[in-house]
């Protein structure tokens, strides 16, 4: 396997783990974005730039649930003070 195909498993196995933990965390969540991101620019560089493109949108939408949980978790914690 070549450095690219490396790369790609990586991103891809660190979107599944992320995934799979984002009820723990709004930190996974944030993985998840990056782990897309990285997916997003492994389908660019393999020449699958649909791929790239849904992930990179897939990256956009996870940022975006990790605004709004990290905000939540910030006003549970200012409930609780």
């Amino acid at each position: 396997m070549d450095a690219l195909t490396w790369f790609g498993l990586f991103a891809v196995s660190a979107m599944l783990l992320t995934y799979s933990m984002e009820e723990r965390s709004h930190w996974f969540v944030l993985g998840f974005a990056v782990a897309c991101a990285l997916g997003s620019g492994y389908g660019f560089l393999q020449g699958a730039w649909p791929f790239g493109l849904v992930e990179a949108v897939w990256a956009g939408v996870a940022l975006k649930r990790w605004r709004s949980r990290r905000r939540a978790s910030q006003d549970c914690g200012e409930a609780l003070k």
